[in-house]
């Protein structure tokens, strides 16, 4: 709810209690946002769903409600219709008077939290060797988006990225770099008594990933001697062996390389915290978890038995965090980066974004988290979980060949059709334009236009991946947002308007229904961003957004909106003051959702 709906909400619990007694309080009155303009802004339904509970015919709980409901200073008279629904239409004085405030407010009326805690927002997480692919679109792009707005709200946010860089496959990505770049190995190399290596980044260069590791894996299963050397290598790794260690940096260091280039197209920030952080610890995650007596033993490996998750034989499933072998698992590392993020981070909400397939496993180790008593009372766990990107065929999206996309493939055609696109329009318009202009166009929104795709859907379900959709110039995509802002933003050049000079004794002025449609839309900002901090939605923002970049567009409409810099004033400027506050808040809604805005496309 945005700070007027709160407030209409407290007011009708008041009259709720002044007309029933104090059995009503906390009564829910079913405060919603009325489905047609001509019924008001707001709607209470709260009669109809009493009338068993009084004995009493709705119209009459309705009626008795109103005598008692003082909403005067920002309400007109409330109204009853139908069977008992109270209709709440706000003055329109009091809009202006909430324009007029917020249009000096770099928040735009958005509060701070009141209670701003730790946050943690884990996403990403690629693997180390391994390019980031189309399965990492999602969760970086959610991820970053939502750590914005928790930041945005005023909360402490660290975006962790937990990265795949331990495990048994080290073991033959060792033994073929030592094979492959043994000069590589030797000429980064340097022995300190601060470090046992120290690495020049840009000596490294490992070309193709996805080729390095295909390599290494036709090797490993092909040629017994290298398999043999591989597991020894693993052994080493795990041993702390130097030379060991040392290849495992550079593979490491090699793939960030990467990353970091995908990172700085999506001009995502991200801490990366990778696996092999927490491998000290996970010893002692099993001792905790002994001395819970949680553990048990079954067929040589440690376990914990869960509940609520059976086997296909309706048995109890444990849940393995040491296997019989003595090793461990992806489960016992995240019950130890769990417990180590409240621990020691002191995070009071960690937030994992991962695809929805790996549900059950977040349910399963935050229940053995809970059992072991690690988390707090006061500290929440939450999957953020996402469906998958699909081709126009509807199936999984891969290449022709039927390999999986590349992300750094997708991004630059993304680029390459969006500065397509603008050449094509250009030309139409016999309009000429700078290369730089050109390539810096192209790049924000072809860019924009595959985050917006995605931050548009609802994440919990799988869409559809379309070029030609997403960057669409109509209908619910990046190009039309950042068009409507480039729009406003053309206003003043038209006008030779400063829209930060206008002043702040400008008084907001509402004659139109255009504009008070576009002014009751810029009012409910708050109550979005408030949802999605809560929900963890970005297509909430993005909803809000397109709505609002549609209502702007009725208000400056030629034959069904105002006119603008033809106004005379004081309406001019009132005019100029909508149009600086809509562009505001499509820069800001824009930028939590990672996404930069145009002055001119």
């Amino acid at each position: 709810m945005n700070a007027t709906q709160e407030e209409l909400k407290f007011k009708l619990e008041q009259a709720l209690v002044a007309a029933f007694g104090d059995d009503y309080a906390g009564v829910d009155p079913i405060l919603v946002t009325a489905s047609n303009p001509k019924f008001g802004d707001y709607q209470a339904n709260v009669a109809l769903s009493l009338s068993k509970r009084l004995g009493q015919q709705p119209r009459a709980i309705a009626s008795a409600i109103v005598d008692k409901l003082d909403v005067s200073d920002f309400c007109e008279t409330p109204e009853i219709a139908g069977p008992g629904f109270i209709n709440l239409k706000l003055k329109v004085a009091y809009l202006e008077a909430q324009l007029n405030t917020i249009q000096t407010d770099s928040r735009l009326g958005v509060p701070k939290t009141e209670t701003p805690k730790r946050e943690i927002v884990d996403f990403s997480s690629p693997n180390i060797a391994k390019e980031m692919h189309v399965g990492h679109l999602r969760s970086t792009i959610i991820g970053d988006s939502i750590a914005r707005i928790l930041e945005f709200q005023g909360h402490d946010v660290m975006r962790l990225n937990h990265v795949g860089d331990w495990g048994t496959q080290f073991g033959m990505l060792i033994t073929h770099l030592q094979e492959v770049y043994p000069t590589l190995l030797d000429s980064v190399y340097v022995d300190t008594p601060l470090r046992k290596y120290v690495l020049n980044p840009d000596s490294i260069n490992l070309g193709d990933l996805v080729k390095f590791y295909r390599e290494a894996k036709e090797k490993f299963d092909k040629d017994a001697d290298f398999r043999d050397r591989s597991r020894k290598a693993v052994v080493e790794l795990q041993s702390g062996n130097m030379q060991a260690e040392h290849a495992w940096t550079v593979l490491c260091e090699a793939s960030r390389q990467e990353f970091n280039k995908i990172y700085d197209l999506l001009d995502v920030q991200v801490i990366e915290r990778g696996e092999s952080f927490y491998n000290p610890q996970l010893s002692s995650v099993v001792e905790d978890l002994a001395k819970s007596g949680l553990l048990v033993e079954n067929q040589g490996a440690q376990v914990v038995f869960l509940e609520g998750f059976t086997n296909r034989e309706g048995e109890p499933m444990p849940l393995i965090v040491q296997k019989s072998d003595g090793g461990y698992n992806y489960a016992t590392t995240d019950l130890a980066a769990l417990r180590y993020r409240i621990q020691q981070d002191e995070a009071k909400r960690i937030v994992y974004v991962t695809d929805s397939g790996q549900s059950n496993h977040f349910a399963q180790f935050f229940q053995v988290a809970r059992k072991a008593k690690w988390v707090p009372d006061d500290v929440e766990l939450v999957h953020v979980p996402f469906g998958l990107v699909l081709g126009e065929d509807g199936k999984k999206f891969k290449t022709r060949s039927g390999d999986t996309v590349r992300l750094r493939d997708l991004l630059d055609e993304a680029v390459i059709r969006a500065r397509a696109d603008l050449e094509a329009r250009l030309k139409e318009e016999e309009r000429e334009e700078s290369e730089e202009f050109i390539s810096k166009v192209a790049e924000i929104v072809g860019i924009s236009a595959v985050k917006y795709a995605d931050l548009s859907q609802n994440r919990t379900s799988d869409y559809i991946f379309s070029y030609d959709k997403m960057l669409d110039l109509k209908g619910n995509t990046a190009p039309y947002m950042l068009y409507a802002y480039a729009r406003i933003q053309g206003i003043s050049r038209k006008g030779g308007i400063n829209f930060a000079e206008l002043g702040e004794n400008v008084k907001v002025l509402l004659q139109h229904d255009t504009e008070l449609a576009l002014a009751k839309y810029l009012l409910q900002l708050d109550g979005v961003i408030g949802s999605v901090e809560q929900e963890l939605l970005p297509n909430r923002l993005c909803e809000y957004l397109y709505e609002l970049s549609k209502k702007f567009n009725q208000f400056y409409d030629r034959n069904q909106g105002v006119r603008v810099l033809e106004a005379e004033e004081p309406l001019r400027t009132s005019r100029l003051v909508l149009c600086d506050l809509t562009a505001r808040t499509l820069r800001l809604g824009l930028d939590l959702l990672g996404i930069r805005v145009l002055e001119r496309m």
